[in-house]
């Protein structure tokens, strides 16, 4: 029996030492991968963001949850990358946010100028019939206004009292005029002053006829602009009776506002163009500038002398005209279009672009604005000759640097970066979107209606000064605004024009003319006009109403809460200039 249990224990312990040196043997190496996939880390696999919504981010491609647009790769910032200020992007990258990059050149400075105008009449070319005693219009031979008549024409035969006496005094001293010759030149100089001729006064002289009336002639040929008597009217030394003007030649004259004087100068070309004469342009050569700004206006008008032999250009007739005009002197200048600057209202800012065989990065730069050209802008200083800045998809460069920390537009000098929202923390992009909450968007967006229409008030009285004060009042009713009542594409929709209506108030609230705060507010009503059909802040009804001659002609759109025109683009000047087009 001891022998068997003995035998038992040897078995066992053989079998362990066998079973030990077998499992060595097959042992996995150390250096063996692993096999299960899912303990790959997200820094394997890549991070998506949004370019509008840098806050989102997820460990694969897909759409955003919140506005739904493609998410984009983000580049993993290399923290040894020569610049650690700037923000790389990968090419795929920059092409999904539409990433375009241009070359900074030196060109002379130029402008389109759009002015507004009127035909007028020559006022070299005009001339004023005066009455030279007091008398009484026996007959008139000048029928209406607009009538054609040649120089020593007939116009009026005058009645007057003081003629007839005039007359009897001269007849005496030329009798004595030999005795008292200064008496005889001061009547005959009385009758010369009243415009009567050599001839009659011979006749009253020698052959003592009295001149019972008086005739009126024409000093100068044209067009009978006024007629300011009829017959049987009785007038006074130094009334105005004809106005006469030649029309084959007129003037054009046109606004220039406060903040284009310094591009239209004397001498500049200019092509305009007029309603009656579809498809044809005009052209001459400014001529004379005002030298003083008219202070309701605020314009100085600039003069352009045409040629008019066919009379087809009307007195009073309203004119366009675009000068290309450029800035004095020969100096180039650095000029970037306007997409590549972000502006904030105190600083304008681009983002240059730092190429190596390795990666793509941009940097902040903050610039000085110059002159406005339009669509570009004459950049003062911060950029050189040769630099590459990005001209398209700044945004998305700018949310990538905030998302990263680096200095953004509104945060020049960094921070921390936006840890944002994994993809184990975002709801599924199919998912039902919810609706704003229609009670709190009215609330949040009506004290923003009522401001815009202090605005349009404001512009309505040509009053300059409180429309960049409400324009002000309206940046700070935009902050105020929830954002959080906004959902979906409601959100995306009010990002997007959130940002237009603070730019345009910006703009207006920087004015230097009435005429670029009208120009701005274009902008803000037609932004305005998105979220009121969208949202209907309010209970009552809002008209959108029309001005056909706005914007150069092109016309232009804005919103008021009653039914009556009161033009905010033309002011007093054209108070009434418009239509309903809609009502919301």
């Amino acid at each position: 029996m001891k022998n068997i249990f003995q035998n038992k224990y040897f078995l066992i312990i053989l079998t362990l030492i066998v079973g030990g040196i077998i499992g060595w043997m097959i042992k996995p190496s150390s250096s063996a991968p692993i096999s299960d996939a899912h303990e790959h880390s997200i820094d394997d696999q890549g991070i998506w963001t949004c370019s509008m919504h840098p806050q989102i981010r997820q460990n694969e491609p897909g759409a955003c949850p919140i506005c739904g647009m493609d998410l984009i790769p983000l580049a993993n910032d290399d923290e040894n990358q020569a610049d650690p200020m700037a923000v790389r992007m990968s090419p795929t990258a920059m092409a999904l946010a539409n990433v375009q990059t241009a070359m900074v050149g030196n060109t002379a400075p130029t402008k389109s100028i759009r002015l507004n105008g009127k035909v007028q009449v020559n006022e070299s070319l005009l001339s004023k019939i005066p009455a030279h005693f007091h008398g009484r219009i026996e007959k008139l031979y000048v029928n209406f206004t607009g009538e054609l008549i040649q120089k020593g024409q007939l116009l009026a035969e005058v009645y007057s009292p003081e003629l007839v006496t005039a007359q009897q005094e001269l007849q005496m001293a030329y009798q004595n005029k030999e005795t008292d010759p200064q008496l005889y030149q001061s009547a005959r100089k009385k009758l010369e002053n009243w415009k009567i001729s050599a001839t009659e006064i011979e006749k009253i002289e020698t052959k003592k006829q009295t001149l019972t009336l008086v005739k009126i002639n024409a000093h100068h040929g044209g067009y009978v602009l006024k007629r300011n008597v009829s017959q049987g009217d009785h007038v006074q030394m130094g009334d105005i009776l004809f106005e006469i003007a030649k029309l084959d030649k007129v003037w054009l004259l046109f606004d220039v506002y406060e903040s284009d004087m310094q591009w239209v100068k004397k001498g500049n070309h200019i092509n305009f163009t007029v309603a009656s004469f579809p498809g044809e342009t005009f052209t001459g050569k400014i001529s004379f500038l005002d030298p003083v700004i008219d202070p309701k206006s605020r314009v100085v008008k600039a003069r352009v002398e045409v040629n008019n032999s066919d009379l087809r250009l009307k007195p009073e007739m309203f004119a366009s005209g675009v000068i290309e005009a450029s800035l004095p002197g020969d100096e180039t200048n650095v000029i970037v279009p306007k997409s590549a600057v972000m502006w904030t209202g105190k600083r304008s800012v681009v983002y240059v672009k730092d190429a190596t065989e390795d990666a793509v990065s941009f940097r902040m730069r903050e610039v000085t604005l110059g002159p406005s050209l339009g669509e570009s802008y004459v950049i003062e200083q911060g950029l050189s000759e040769g630099e590459e800045i990005a001209v398209n998809g700044a945004f998305s460069i700018d949310a990538a640097a905030q998302l990263a920390g680096k200095p953004s537009m509104m945060s020049p000098e960094g921070g921390a970066g936006m840890s944002g929202h994994h993809h184990g923390s975002i709801p599924a992009t199919n998912s039902p979107v919810s609706q704003p909450n229609s009670a709190k968007v009215m609330t949040d967006l009506k004290p923003l209606l009522a401001q815009y229409i202090m605005i349009k008030n404001t512009l309505v009285e040509d009053n300059l000064s409180e429309a960049r004060a409400m324009a002000q009042a309206f940046i700070k009713e935009i902050s105020n605004v929830d954002m959080s009542v906004f959902k979906g594409s409601d959100y995306q929709l009010w990002m997007s024009q959130s940002k237009a209506l603070t730019t345009s108030a910006d703009l207006m609230a920087q004015s230097q003319s009435i005429a670029e705060a009208r120009n701005h507010f274009i902008h803000l009503s037609g932004s305005l006009l998105e979220l009121t059909r969208e949202f209907k802040p309010t209970n009552e009804s809002v008209y959108v109403q029309f001005c056909p001659m706005a914007d150069n002609n092109q016309g232009a759109i804005w919103l008021s809460l009653e039914q009556d025109i009161r033009n905010p683009y033309f002011g007093e000047a054209m108070l009434t200039c418009g239509n309903v087009e809609e009502v919301l």
